[in-house]
Protein backbone atom coordinates (compact mmCIF):
# COMPACT_ATOMS: atom_id res chain seq x y z
CA UNK A 1 0.00 0.00 0.00
CA UNK A 2 1.37 3.42 -0.97
CA UNK A 3 1.92 5.87 1.87
CA UNK A 4 0.58 8.95 0.09
CA UNK A 5 1.37 11.20 3.05
CA UNK A 6 5.02 10.27 2.70
CA UNK A 7 5.00 10.88 -1.05
CA UNK A 8 3.49 14.32 -0.60
CA UNK A 9 6.15 15.28 1.97
CA UNK A 10 9.16 13.68 0.28
CA UNK A 11 12.35 15.42 -0.87
CA UNK A 12 12.86 17.26 2.38
CA UNK A 13 15.59 17.86 4.90
CA UNK A 14 13.96 17.88 8.32
CA UNK A 15 17.11 18.77 10.25
CA UNK A 16 20.69 19.65 9.38
CA UNK A 17 23.50 20.85 11.57
CA UNK A 18 27.19 20.27 11.36
CA UNK A 19 30.67 21.74 11.01
CA UNK A 20 34.24 20.40 11.26
CA UNK A 21 34.57 21.84 14.76
CA UNK A 22 30.97 21.34 15.94
CA UNK A 23 30.15 19.14 18.93
CA UNK A 24 26.55 17.96 19.16
CA UNK A 25 25.65 16.82 22.64
CA UNK A 26 23.21 14.08 23.58
CA UNK A 27 20.67 16.78 24.36
CA UNK A 28 21.25 18.52 21.02
CA UNK A 29 20.62 15.26 19.20
CA UNK A 30 17.54 14.42 21.26
CA UNK A 31 16.10 17.87 20.54
CA UNK A 32 16.81 17.48 16.84
CA UNK A 33 15.10 14.10 16.68
CA UNK A 34 12.09 15.38 18.59
CA UNK A 35 11.79 18.33 16.21
CA UNK A 36 12.00 16.06 13.16
CA UNK A 37 9.63 13.42 14.54
CA UNK A 38 7.09 16.09 15.47
CA UNK A 39 7.16 17.36 11.90
CA UNK A 40 6.35 13.89 10.53
CA UNK A 41 2.95 13.90 12.20
CA UNK A 42 1.40 10.89 13.97
CA UNK A 43 2.83 7.47 13.13
CA UNK A 44 1.22 4.16 14.03
CA UNK A 45 3.96 1.65 13.19
CA UNK A 46 7.66 2.45 12.93
CA UNK A 47 10.59 0.33 11.73
CA UNK A 48 14.16 1.34 12.62
CA UNK A 49 17.10 0.11 10.53
CA UNK A 50 20.35 0.90 12.36
CA UNK A 51 23.75 -0.71 11.74
CA UNK A 52 24.99 -3.62 13.84
CA UNK A 53 27.83 -3.85 16.34
CA UNK A 54 30.40 -3.41 13.56
CA UNK A 55 29.30 0.26 13.46
CA UNK A 56 29.15 0.66 17.21
CA UNK A 57 30.85 4.08 17.12
CA UNK A 58 28.31 5.54 14.66
CA UNK A 59 26.05 6.85 17.47
CA UNK A 60 23.28 4.86 15.75
CA UNK A 61 22.61 2.82 18.88
CA UNK A 62 21.83 5.90 20.94
CA UNK A 63 19.78 7.41 18.10
CA UNK A 64 17.70 4.23 17.92
CA UNK A 65 17.20 4.37 21.67
CA UNK A 66 16.04 7.98 21.39
CA UNK A 67 13.59 6.98 18.65
CA UNK A 68 12.21 4.27 20.94
CA UNK A 69 11.91 6.78 23.79
CA UNK A 70 9.86 9.03 21.49
CA UNK A 71 7.65 6.45 19.78
CA UNK A 72 7.42 3.85 22.53
CA UNK A 73 5.35 0.82 21.49
CA UNK A 74 4.76 2.38 18.07
CA UNK A 75 8.40 1.47 17.29
CA UNK A 76 7.47 -2.14 16.67
CA UNK A 77 10.57 -3.45 14.88
CA UNK A 78 14.32 -2.87 14.87
CA UNK A 79 16.10 -4.57 11.96
CA UNK A 80 19.90 -4.17 12.19
CA UNK A 81 21.35 -3.76 8.71
CA UNK A 82 23.52 -6.86 8.88
CA UNK A 83 24.20 -7.35 5.21
CA UNK A 84 26.19 -10.58 5.35
CA UNK A 85 27.28 -10.11 8.98
CA UNK A 86 26.43 -12.46 11.82
CA UNK A 87 23.33 -11.76 13.89
CA UNK A 88 23.79 -9.56 16.95
CA UNK A 89 23.93 -11.26 20.34
CA UNK A 90 21.78 -10.18 23.26
CA UNK A 91 24.87 -8.78 24.95
CA UNK A 92 25.73 -6.69 21.86
CA UNK A 93 22.16 -5.41 21.60
CA UNK A 94 22.22 -4.34 25.24
CA UNK A 95 25.56 -2.57 24.90
CA UNK A 96 24.74 -0.75 21.67
CA UNK A 97 21.02 0.01 22.05
CA UNK A 98 20.65 0.56 25.79
CA UNK A 99 17.05 0.34 26.91
CA UNK A 100 15.48 -0.70 23.60
CA UNK A 101 13.64 -3.99 24.30
CA UNK A 102 15.46 -6.96 22.83
CA UNK A 103 12.06 -8.46 21.94
CA UNK A 104 11.53 -5.99 19.07
CA UNK A 105 14.84 -6.81 17.32
CA UNK A 106 14.63 -8.82 14.10
CA UNK A 107 17.43 -10.72 12.36
CA UNK A 108 18.07 -10.03 8.69
CA UNK A 109 18.51 -13.36 6.90
CA UNK A 110 20.22 -12.13 3.75
CA UNK A 111 19.86 -15.45 1.95
CA UNK A 112 16.18 -16.09 2.57
CA UNK A 113 14.22 -13.07 3.87
CA UNK A 114 14.39 -10.77 0.86
CA UNK A 115 12.09 -9.59 -1.91
CA UNK A 116 12.99 -7.82 -5.16
CA UNK A 117 11.52 -4.39 -5.86
CA UNK A 118 12.76 -4.28 -9.44
CA UNK A 119 15.83 -4.67 -11.62
CA UNK A 120 18.34 -2.09 -12.80
CA UNK A 121 19.10 -2.97 -16.44
CA UNK A 122 22.45 -4.39 -17.49
CA UNK A 123 22.91 -1.55 -19.97
CA UNK A 124 22.88 0.96 -17.12
CA UNK A 125 25.53 -0.95 -15.14
CA UNK A 126 27.66 -1.28 -18.25
CA UNK A 127 27.50 2.49 -18.75
CA UNK A 128 28.31 3.55 -15.18
CA UNK A 129 31.08 0.94 -14.85
CA UNK A 130 32.68 2.01 -18.12
CA UNK A 131 32.19 -1.48 -19.50
CA UNK A 132 33.68 -3.41 -16.59
CA UNK A 133 30.45 -5.27 -15.82
CA UNK A 134 27.34 -5.85 -17.89
CA UNK A 135 24.86 -7.67 -15.69
CA UNK A 136 21.48 -6.48 -14.34
CA UNK A 137 21.16 -5.63 -10.66
CA UNK A 138 18.16 -6.62 -8.51
CA UNK A 139 16.98 -4.11 -5.91
CA UNK A 140 16.55 -6.55 -3.03
CA UNK A 141 15.40 -5.62 0.48
CA UNK A 142 14.26 -7.47 3.56
CA UNK A 143 10.60 -8.37 3.17
CA UNK A 144 9.77 -6.58 6.42
CA UNK A 145 10.23 -3.25 4.60
CA UNK A 146 7.53 -4.19 2.10
CA UNK A 147 5.19 -6.43 4.06
CA UNK A 148 5.48 -4.90 7.55
CA UNK A 149 2.86 -2.17 6.94
CA UNK A 150 5.03 0.48 8.58
CA UNK A 151 4.16 4.12 8.02
CA UNK A 152 7.71 5.23 8.89
CA UNK A 153 11.06 3.54 8.24
CA UNK A 154 14.02 5.18 10.00
CA UNK A 155 17.32 4.36 8.29
CA UNK A 156 19.93 5.29 10.90
CA UNK A 157 23.69 5.38 10.49
CA UNK A 158 26.99 7.16 9.92
CA UNK A 159 28.29 8.77 6.74
CA UNK A 160 32.00 7.99 6.40
CA UNK A 161 34.37 7.09 3.52
CA UNK A 162 33.75 3.56 2.29
CA UNK A 163 35.60 1.08 0.08
CA UNK A 164 32.64 -0.34 -1.90
CA UNK A 165 30.49 2.70 -2.55
CA UNK A 166 32.67 5.74 -1.85
CA UNK A 167 30.77 7.15 1.12
CA UNK A 168 28.79 4.88 3.44
CA UNK A 169 25.11 5.10 4.32
CA UNK A 170 22.02 6.64 2.68
CA UNK A 171 20.37 3.99 0.47
CA UNK A 172 23.28 1.55 0.96
CA UNK A 173 21.82 0.92 4.43
CA UNK A 174 18.64 -0.28 2.71
CA UNK A 175 19.78 -2.11 -0.44
CA UNK A 176 22.95 -3.66 1.00
CA UNK A 177 22.31 -3.63 4.74
CA UNK A 178 18.97 -5.40 4.24
CA UNK A 179 19.78 -6.77 0.80
CA UNK A 180 19.95 -10.27 -0.63
CA UNK A 181 22.71 -12.46 -2.10
CA UNK A 182 22.51 -11.28 -5.69
CA UNK A 183 22.19 -7.60 -4.84
CA UNK A 184 25.03 -7.64 -2.32
CA UNK A 185 27.29 -9.79 -4.48
CA UNK A 186 26.84 -7.78 -7.66
CA UNK A 187 27.12 -4.36 -6.01
CA UNK A 188 30.34 -5.32 -4.24
CA UNK A 189 31.85 -6.73 -7.40
CA UNK A 190 30.84 -3.67 -9.40
CA UNK A 191 32.81 -1.48 -7.01
CA UNK A 192 35.83 -3.79 -7.01
CA UNK A 193 35.91 -4.13 -10.78
CA UNK A 194 35.65 -0.36 -11.24
CA UNK A 195 38.52 0.22 -8.82
CA UNK A 196 38.40 0.83 -5.08
CA UNK A 197 40.87 3.72 -5.16
CA UNK A 198 38.70 5.47 -7.76
CA UNK A 199 35.72 5.16 -5.42
CA UNK A 200 36.77 5.81 -1.83
CA UNK A 201 35.91 9.29 -0.62
CA UNK A 202 33.67 10.07 -3.60
CA UNK A 203 29.96 10.81 -3.26
CA UNK A 204 29.05 9.79 -6.81
CA UNK A 205 30.32 6.37 -7.86
CA UNK A 206 29.02 3.56 -10.10
CA UNK A 207 27.65 1.68 -7.08
CA UNK A 208 25.90 4.78 -5.75
CA UNK A 209 24.47 5.49 -9.21
CA UNK A 210 22.93 2.02 -9.30
CA UNK A 211 21.43 2.37 -5.84
CA UNK A 212 20.09 5.82 -6.70
CA UNK A 213 18.46 4.36 -9.81
CA UNK A 214 16.79 1.74 -7.63
CA UNK A 215 15.63 4.34 -5.10
CA UNK A 216 14.08 6.49 -7.80
CA UNK A 217 12.47 3.74 -9.86
CA UNK A 218 11.52 1.07 -7.32
CA UNK A 219 11.55 2.40 -3.76
CA UNK A 220 9.87 5.80 -3.93
CA UNK A 221 6.82 4.42 -2.11
CA UNK A 222 8.77 3.22 0.92
CA UNK A 223 8.34 5.76 3.77
CA UNK A 224 12.08 5.97 4.47
CA UNK A 225 13.66 8.84 6.38
CA UNK A 226 17.44 8.87 6.78
CA UNK A 227 19.02 9.84 10.11
CA UNK A 228 22.75 10.27 9.46
CA UNK A 229 25.64 11.21 11.71
CA UNK A 230 29.15 12.43 11.02
CA UNK A 231 31.58 11.34 13.74
CA UNK A 232 35.00 12.85 14.40
CA UNK A 233 37.68 12.97 17.08
CA UNK A 234 37.94 15.71 19.65
CA UNK A 235 41.26 17.35 20.49
CA UNK A 236 41.42 15.03 23.49
CA UNK A 237 41.11 11.99 21.22
CA UNK A 238 37.56 10.95 22.07
CA UNK A 239 34.71 10.59 19.57
CA UNK A 240 32.19 13.39 19.10
CA UNK A 241 29.23 13.99 16.80
CA UNK A 242 30.23 16.66 14.29
CA UNK A 243 27.01 16.61 12.30
CA UNK A 244 23.45 15.29 12.16
CA UNK A 245 21.33 15.24 9.02
CA UNK A 246 17.73 14.02 8.82
CA UNK A 247 15.92 13.83 5.49
CA UNK A 248 14.34 11.60 2.89
CA UNK A 249 16.38 12.29 -0.24
CA UNK A 250 19.89 12.41 -1.64
CA UNK A 251 20.54 16.03 -0.64
CA UNK A 252 20.56 15.01 3.02
CA UNK A 253 23.24 12.41 2.28
CA UNK A 254 25.33 14.76 0.13
CA UNK A 255 25.46 17.38 2.89
CA UNK A 256 26.57 14.76 5.41
CA UNK A 257 29.16 13.43 2.96
CA UNK A 258 30.61 16.90 2.40
CA UNK A 259 31.15 17.28 6.13
CA UNK A 260 32.52 13.75 6.48
CA UNK A 261 35.22 14.46 3.91
CA UNK A 262 36.34 17.42 6.02
CA UNK A 263 36.21 15.44 9.27
CA UNK A 264 37.16 11.86 8.34
CA UNK A 265 39.59 12.21 5.42
CA UNK A 266 43.25 12.61 6.39
CA UNK A 267 45.20 13.94 3.40
CA UNK A 268 48.94 13.50 3.93
CA UNK A 269 51.82 15.34 2.32
CA UNK A 270 53.96 12.19 1.94
CA UNK A 271 53.29 8.43 1.81
CA UNK A 272 53.75 6.43 5.00
CA UNK A 273 56.44 3.78 5.37
CA UNK A 274 54.88 2.04 8.37
CA UNK A 275 51.30 2.10 9.60
CA UNK A 276 50.05 0.36 12.75
CA UNK A 277 46.30 -0.23 13.11
CA UNK A 278 44.47 -1.49 16.18
CA UNK A 279 41.21 -3.43 15.77
CA UNK A 280 38.83 -3.31 18.73
CA UNK A 281 38.08 -6.98 19.58
CA UNK A 282 34.40 -6.22 20.21
CA UNK A 283 34.02 -4.74 16.74
CA UNK A 284 36.45 -6.70 14.54
CA UNK A 285 36.41 -10.49 14.66
CA UNK A 286 37.02 -11.29 10.97
CA UNK A 287 39.19 -10.06 8.12
CA UNK A 288 35.89 -9.43 6.29
CA UNK A 289 35.59 -6.46 8.66
CA UNK A 290 39.16 -6.10 9.86
CA UNK A 291 40.47 -5.46 6.38
CA UNK A 292 39.20 -1.93 6.75
CA UNK A 293 42.71 -1.56 8.09
CA UNK A 294 43.87 -2.19 4.52
CA UNK A 295 41.05 -0.52 2.59
CA UNK A 296 41.20 2.76 4.43
CA UNK A 297 45.01 3.13 4.58
CA UNK A 298 46.14 1.72 1.25
CA UNK A 299 46.28 5.11 -0.49
CA UNK A 300 48.54 6.42 2.29
CA UNK A 301 51.10 3.58 2.33
CA UNK A 302 54.32 3.93 0.36
CA UNK A 303 55.51 1.38 -2.16
CA UNK A 304 57.45 -1.18 -0.14
CA UNK A 305 55.81 0.02 3.08
CA UNK A 306 54.30 -2.13 5.82
CA UNK A 307 50.93 -2.27 7.54
CA UNK A 308 50.85 -3.93 10.98
CA UNK A 309 47.37 -4.95 12.14
CA UNK A 310 46.90 -5.65 15.86
CA UNK A 311 43.77 -7.81 15.89
CA UNK A 312 43.11 -9.40 19.30
CA UNK A 313 39.54 -10.40 18.39
CA UNK A 314 40.35 -11.94 15.01
CA UNK A 315 38.97 -15.50 14.89
CA UNK A 316 37.82 -16.00 11.27
CA UNK A 317 38.08 -14.63 7.77
CA UNK A 318 34.42 -14.37 6.76
CA UNK A 319 31.48 -14.11 9.14
CA UNK A 320 29.43 -16.09 6.64
CA UNK A 321 30.60 -19.73 6.51
CA UNK A 322 30.70 -19.94 2.71
CA UNK A 323 32.57 -16.66 2.37
CA UNK A 324 35.03 -17.82 5.03
CA UNK A 325 35.62 -20.99 3.00
CA UNK A 326 36.23 -19.01 -0.19
CA UNK A 327 38.71 -16.65 1.46
CA UNK A 328 40.62 -19.63 2.81
CA UNK A 329 40.52 -21.34 -0.59
CA UNK A 330 41.74 -18.48 -2.79
CA UNK A 331 43.48 -16.06 -0.43
CA UNK A 332 44.14 -12.38 -1.03
CA UNK A 333 45.66 -12.25 -4.51
CA UNK A 334 46.14 -9.43 -7.01
CA UNK A 335 43.16 -8.04 -8.91
CA UNK A 336 44.08 -9.76 -12.21
CA UNK A 337 44.48 -13.09 -10.40
CA UNK A 338 41.09 -12.79 -8.69
CA UNK A 339 39.33 -11.71 -11.89
CA UNK A 340 40.82 -14.76 -13.63
CA UNK A 341 39.69 -16.99 -10.76
CA UNK A 342 36.16 -15.59 -11.09
CA UNK A 343 36.12 -16.47 -14.79
CA UNK A 344 37.27 -20.02 -14.10
CA UNK A 345 35.38 -20.96 -10.91
CA UNK A 346 31.65 -21.30 -10.32
CA UNK A 347 31.93 -20.84 -6.56
CA UNK A 348 33.34 -17.33 -6.97
CA UNK A 349 30.86 -16.49 -9.72
CA UNK A 350 28.08 -17.38 -7.30
CA UNK A 351 29.66 -15.29 -4.50
CA UNK A 352 30.84 -12.12 -6.17
CA UNK A 353 30.95 -10.20 -2.88
CA UNK A 354 33.61 -12.66 -1.70
CA UNK A 355 35.56 -12.06 -4.92
CA UNK A 356 35.24 -8.32 -4.40
CA UNK A 357 36.48 -8.66 -0.82
CA UNK A 358 39.54 -10.59 -2.00
CA UNK A 359 40.34 -7.75 -4.39
CA UNK A 360 39.82 -5.16 -1.68
CA UNK A 361 42.14 -7.02 0.67
CA UNK A 362 44.97 -7.26 -1.82
CA UNK A 363 48.05 -5.07 -1.59
CA UNK A 364 48.58 -5.65 -5.32
CA UNK A 365 52.15 -6.52 -4.34
CA UNK A 366 52.83 -2.87 -3.51
CA UNK A 367 53.22 -3.12 0.30
CA UNK A 368 53.07 -5.83 2.95
CA UNK A 369 50.47 -6.63 5.61
CA UNK A 370 51.46 -8.20 8.93
CA UNK A 371 48.38 -9.53 10.71
CA UNK A 372 48.62 -10.19 14.46
CA UNK A 373 45.50 -12.24 15.28
CA UNK A 374 44.19 -13.24 18.66
CA UNK A 375 42.68 -16.54 17.56
CA UNK A 376 44.03 -17.57 14.13
CA UNK A 377 47.24 -19.53 13.59
CA UNK A 378 50.38 -18.57 11.70
CA UNK A 379 49.51 -21.18 9.09
CA UNK A 380 46.02 -19.78 8.55
CA UNK A 381 47.23 -16.19 8.14
CA UNK A 382 50.03 -17.12 5.76
CA UNK A 383 47.71 -19.36 3.74
CA UNK A 384 45.69 -16.29 2.68
CA UNK A 385 48.90 -14.46 1.70
CA UNK A 386 49.48 -12.15 4.66
CA UNK A 387 52.49 -12.10 6.97
CA UNK A 388 51.96 -13.36 10.51
CA UNK A 389 52.91 -11.39 13.59
CA UNK A 390 52.83 -12.52 17.20
CA UNK A 391 50.18 -10.39 18.88
CA UNK A 392 51.77 -10.26 22.33
CA UNK A 393 55.16 -9.27 20.98
CA UNK A 394 53.99 -6.55 18.61
CA UNK A 395 51.39 -5.23 21.08
CA UNK A 396 54.23 -4.63 23.53
CA UNK A 397 56.29 -2.82 20.92
CA UNK A 398 53.31 -0.86 19.55
CA UNK A 399 51.24 -0.50 22.70
CA UNK A 400 47.81 0.95 21.79
CA UNK A 401 47.57 2.41 25.29
CA UNK A 402 50.72 4.47 24.74
CA UNK A 403 50.47 5.51 21.11
CA UNK A 404 48.73 8.67 19.95
CA UNK A 405 46.71 9.02 16.77
CA UNK A 406 48.94 9.79 13.81
CA UNK A 407 52.70 10.10 13.86
CA UNK A 408 54.73 8.45 16.63
CA UNK A 409 58.47 7.96 17.14
CA UNK A 410 59.44 4.77 18.97
CA UNK A 411 62.20 4.59 21.58
CA UNK A 412 64.66 3.22 18.99
CA UNK A 413 63.87 6.01 16.54
CA UNK A 414 61.44 4.10 14.31
CA UNK A 415 58.71 6.32 12.86
CA UNK A 416 55.19 4.93 12.58
CA UNK A 417 51.70 6.22 11.91
CA UNK A 418 49.07 4.89 14.34
CA UNK A 419 45.32 4.47 13.76
CA UNK A 420 43.13 3.23 16.62
CA UNK A 421 40.03 2.55 14.50
CA UNK A 422 40.22 2.38 10.68
CA UNK A 423 36.42 2.42 10.35
CA UNK A 424 36.34 6.07 11.34
CA UNK A 425 38.16 7.53 8.37
CA UNK A 426 40.17 7.39 5.18
CA UNK A 427 43.86 8.15 4.76
CA UNK A 428 45.73 9.07 1.60
CA UNK A 429 48.69 11.06 0.42
CA UNK A 430 47.85 13.85 -1.99
CA UNK A 431 49.46 12.52 -5.15
CA UNK A 432 47.88 9.07 -4.74
CA UNK A 433 44.40 10.55 -4.34
CA UNK A 434 44.85 12.82 -7.36
CA UNK A 435 45.85 9.85 -9.52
Amino acid sequence: MVDTAHLEACNMIYFQEGAPDAVLTDQDISNALTKAFNSFGPKKKVLAIPPDMTRYHSMAGRLTEMAWEYYGERLTDVLPALGTHAAMTGEEIGKMFGGVPESIFRVHDWRNDVVSLGEVPASYLETVSEGRVSYPWPAQVNKLLVEGQHDLILSIGQVVPHEVIGMANYNKNIFVGTGGPEGINKSHFLGAAYGMERIMGRTRTPVRDVLNYASEHFAAELPVVYVQTVIGRSKEGGLVVRGLYIGDDEECFVKAAELSLQVNFQMLEQPLQKVVVYLDPEEFKSTWLGNKSIYRTRMAIADGGELVVLAPGLKEFGEDAEIDRLIRKYGYLTTPEILKAVEENDDLQENLSAAAHLIHGSTEGRFSVTYCPGHLSKEEIEAVNYRYGVLDELSKRYDPRMLKEGFNTMSDGEHIYYISNPALGLWSWKEKFKS
